[in-house]
């Protein structure tokens, strides 16, 4: 028998039925856990604000990318081995676990003294962000219930907005006044926060597996996620696309892959068990997410580029030229996490949404040299408008399409598949636009142009400045074309989510009252997860 979860009284605080206000324990436990959040998104932000100064005094130029992949590698990589742990061992000490890890490789990254310690360092704190991701959603998922959980979950993403408006001028305030160290030492009293918190309110059912860990699987399925962002993080940058090492690299991650799938099959405990993708709705929403992922970081790299290159706007103020996009995203999330909560219906999000980020992406391909900020600003709402409706209601729909006892490891799988989606977004649309802007200043200022751009295709504002006004100006029309390129291909990959969303199936929530336990008697995989108990015996 494990212990009775003391968190809610009532239903409130285990996801039961008919929950509708949780106990003041519940809601410091979330205010913790978006302090989590928060950490694991806001950090890449603050430090590609502090790098300049940090290869100021380090030096190290040449490994510069490292210092961002190392933590991206961890975090992906690490990502479903945390679902899969909470699932065995209990979501609070893993979570906690996780937390813990984040600050010892915050703290050591901020007394780092070479290049080296803070690419190490830096892996060490994406391996305690990969549980921080997954550890907030799952915790929400065994403490609210679905019909809930929306609303919650759309403040989820008011704070992931917050942390990409926010993140570049902390850091840039922080660097400026306190140093870059600074940088990762605010981490510590945030997470300190975070941690006692956690460790104080939250009480779960206790588990102990018998099973042992999938060791094999963790390893395979480690070094495929490796092998596959390597790929889109040096394919057209550091190596050819076309070059030996990266046909290694996606021969290697395609044999790991195709491994682990069979050995899933097989292993007792297996890290990411195969049946969850029977059910359609969480195969539908393993894809939106990864779709979304795609483009939200693709749209947040090439948009304050453009706003910078061609718009004139400051790189100071980065975080605030992508205000119309997240601020739809935020209140488009909240209010369908409200809509959700209180009528248990969901499919006209995902379909809404992949509509709106179909148009909005289309419509930020066709700006020039000539749009205007308020124009482009637009553009990007309506984009915004579209990520609000996905973003949050793909991780309630996986949640409701599993059984509670795989809770963790649906929440890892649909993190993993944005994480990854960013990841191929962010090497292909940049590929494309690398490209197309290399070709235009190769056709409009010759050998001047080419010159400009052999080393990278992006320039920052000082190197703008002192180009010439032809190349400057060919410069912009060279970033013009590269983002039309890179946004089109956006939109044709939005028209995807937007085919996955048509057929997904609107599954009654769990926990919403006497009329969701009726779902439709065609015994596919969403309807059995529907039905299934909402808690573990405890």
């Amino acid at each position: 028998m494990a212990d009775t979860p003391e968190t809610g009284a009532g239903d409130g605080g285990t996801g039961g039925a008919g929950a509708v206000k949780q106990p003041r324990s519940v809601r410091v436990v979330l205010l913790a856990l978006m302090i989590a959040m928060m950490l694991a998104m806001l950090d890449n932000m603050i430090i590609g604000t502090a790098m300049p100064t940090i290869v100021g005094e380090l030096g190290g130029l040449e490994h510069l990318s490292w210092v961002v992949t190392s933590y991206t590698l961890a975090t992906a990589a690490s990502t479903p081995l945390w679902g899969k742990l909470g699932d065995m061992y209990g979501r609070k000490g893993v979570f906690m676990t996780s937390i813990v890890i984040f600050l010892i490789g915050s703290a050591l990254s901020g007394m780092a003294q070479d290049m080296g310690q803070l690419i190490g360092f830096r892996a060490v704190q994406g391996l305690g962000a990969g549980g921080l991701m997954v550890g907030v959603m799952a915790i929400i998922g065994d403490l609210i219930p679905p019909r809930e959980r929306g609303k919650y979950q759309g403040m989820m993403a008011g704070v992931m907005a917050l942390a990409m408006i926010g993140g570049p001028l902390v850091g840039g305030t922080i660097t400026d006044h306190w140093g870059w160290r600074w940088s990762f030492y605010i981490n510590l009293p945030l997470g300190a926060v975070a941690l006692v918190a956690v460790s104080a309110v939250l009480h779960l059912p206790k588990k102990r597996s018998q099973a042992r860990i999938d060791y094999l699987g963790a390893v395979l399925l480690t070094v495929g996620i490796t092998a596959v962002v390597l790929v889109t993080t040096w394919g057209g940058t550091e190596y050819a696309w076309t070059s030996a090492r990266i046909m290694e690299l996606i021969g290697i991650g395609v044999a790991a892959l195709v491994g682990f799938g069979f050995w899933q099959t097989r292993a007792a405990e297996p890290i990411m068990p195969l049946h969850i993708f029977r059910s359609r709705n969480f195969t539908l929403m393993s894809l939106i997410g990864f779709i979304v992922g795609f483009v939200m970081f693709g749209a947040t790299l090439f948009l304050p580029l453009y706003q910078q290159s061609v718009q004139g706007a400051s790189a100071t103020n980065s975080g605030l030229l992508l205000l119309p996009m997240l601020g739809a995203m935020l209140v488009t999330s909240m209010v369908a996490g409200r809509v959700t909560t209180n009528t248990g219906r969901y499919k006209i999000f995902p379909v809404a949404g992949g509509a709106l980020m179909t148009v909005g992406l289309y419509l930020l391909s066709t700006m020039d040299t000539d749009t205007s900020r308020f124009t482009s600003g637009v553009y990007m709402a309506v984009v915004g408008l579209g990520m609000g409706c996905l973003m949050q209601i793909t991780m309630l729909v996986a949640q409701n399409s599993v059984e509670m006892k795989d809770m963790g490891v649906a929440s890892s799988s649909t993190t993993l598949f944005r994480t990854l989606g960013s990841s191929f977004g962010v090497a292909i649309m940049g590929a494309l636009f690398n490209h197309r802007v290399q070709e235009v200043m190769s056709e409009k200022a010759g050998a001047l142009g080419t010159e400009v751009t052999e080393q990278s295709a992006q320039l920052d504002a000082a190197s703008l400045a002192e180009l010439p006004e032809a190349a400057r100006v060919a410069y912009q029309d060279a970033v013009s074309s590269g983002t039309h390129g890179a946004f089109l291909l956006g939109a044709v990959v939005a028209v995807a989510a937007l085919v996955a969303a048509v057929f997904v199936k609107e599954v009654p929530l769990k926990g919403a009252g006497p009329k969701d336990t009726e779902g439709p008697a065609d015994g596919d995989g969403d309807t059995a997860a529907a039905k299934a108990p909402v808690t573990e015996a405890v």
